[in-house]
C-alpha cells in the first residue's frame, strides 16, 4: 500500500488500542454508588455497579494480546513485524510442503511411458487436475479451446501432435509469429489471397491452383504454410487445407490475419509445473487427442 495509507493504518490501529485502554482505566477508577440509575427499558432497570473484575481483566488481556499481535505480524501498515511473516512466505511454505509430500509420486509417474500412463486411471486423474489448474483458462475445461486458443482434442497440432511435441510445448511454451502483410499486399491482392485459402481449405488443390491468389501465396505464404497448405511443424506454420480456423474462417477474420498478422503466445509452464508434472500433463493431453481420433468416423 502507499505510504499515506500505511501511516493511516498505523496511527489508526495504535490510537484505537490506546483509546480502548484509556477508556477502560478511566471508567474503572470512578467509584460506583450502587444506586439505581434513570435508565429503564421494558421493566429492566440499571444500577450503578462496578464492572466485574474478571471482565476488566479479560479486556486488558485482549489489549495486551492485540499489542503483541500487531508487533509480531505485519498489521501496522507497511511495517514487516518482528516475525517477518508474510502471506507470500506462508504460501511458499505450503507449496514446498506439498511438493515434498508428493515428489515420490510424480517421480514414479515420470519414469513411465505415455502409453503406460494413459492406461492408469490414477495418472489420468492427476493429469486432469494439472490441466484444470494450469491450462483450462485458455483451452477450456473440455480442452476444445476457443477463438485464438487451440483445440487440444482435434487432429490439428501445428507444432506436431506426438507426445514429445506436446511435452515440449508445455515446458517451453509456443510463440506464433505470422507477419503482417497489410503494408506489402494491396487490397485487391489481399482479397485474392483470402479467396485462394478459402478454396484451399476445402482440400481442392486443383481449384485453388487456378485462383489468382496462388501467385501471392507462393511468394509470401508457402514457406510457413506449405505448397499444398499442409503447414510446417518446424516453424509452427498453420495448415490451411482443412476447415479448422483458430481465429475464425470467414472473410473478415482471414483478412484480419493477413493484414495484421498473428502473434499468439503460449507461456512456458516448465517453471510452474516442472519436468515431472509436465510429463503427466502431456500424457493426459495426449490421451484427449487419441480418444478424439478413435471416436472420429
Amino acid at each position: 500500500m502507499s505510504a499515506g495509507w500505511s501511516l493511516l493504518v498505523l496511527i489508526g490501529t495504535i490510537a484505537t488500542m490506546a483509546g480502548s485502554a484509556w477508556l477502560l482505566i478511566s471508567n474503572r477508577d470512578k467509584k460506583a454508588t450502587g444506586e439505581r440509575m434513570d435508565h429503564e427499558f421494558d421493566g429492566i432497570e440499571e444500577f450503578d455497579n462496578p464492572l466485574p473484575a474478571w471482565w476488566v481483566t479479560l479486556f486488558f488481556v485482549t489489549i495486551i494480546f492485540g499489542a503483541g499481535y500487531v508487533a509480531y505480524y505485519p498489521a501496522l501498515g507497511n511495517l514487516p513485524g518482528a516475525g517477518e511473516w508474510s502471506s507470500a512466505k506462508e504460501w511458499q511454505y505450503r507449496v514446498d510442503q506439498h511438493e515434498l509430500r508428493y515428489a515420490p509420486l510424480y517421480e514414479e509417474l515420470a519414469a513411465q511411458s505415455p502409453d503406460e500412463l494413459i492406461k492408469q486411471p490414477r495418472a489420468m486423474q492427476i493429469g486432469r487436475r494439472l490441466y484444470l489448474n494450469n491450462c483450462s483458462t485458455c483451452h477450456g475445461v473440455t480442452a476444445q479451446g476457443s477463438v485464438g486458443f487451440p483445440n487440444l482434442t482435434d487432429e490439428e497440432w501445428i507444432w506436431g501432435a506426438e507426445f514429445d511435441n506436446i511435452k515440449s510445448g508445455i515446458i517451453n511454451g509456443r510463440a506464433a509469429n505470422m507477419p503482417a502483410w497489410g503494408e506489402v499486399l494491396s487490397e485487391q491482392q489481399i482479397r485474392e489471397v483470402v479467396d485462394f485459402v478459402k478454396v484451399l481449405s476445402r482440400g481442392d488443390t486443383q481449384a485453388a491452383a487456378s485462383q489468382p491468389g496462388q501467385t501471392h501465396y507462393v511468394t509470401y505464404c508457402v514457406a510457413c504454410h506449405g505448397a499444398q497448405g499442409q503447414g510446417n511443424t518446424l516453424v509452427g506454420g498453420t495448415p490451411l487445407n482443412n476447415d479448422i480456423w483458430l481465429y475464425g474462417g470467414d472473410d473478415a477474420a482471414i483478412t484480419a490475419s493477413i493484414v495484421n498478422g498473428r502473434m499468439g503466445n503460449m507461456p512456458a509452464q516448465g517453471p510452474i509445473v516442472g519436468e515431472e508434472k509436465a510429463h503427466v500433463l502431456a500424457a493426459y493431453i495426449y490421451s484427449l487427442r487419441t480418444k478424439a481420433q478413435s471416436k472420429a468416423p
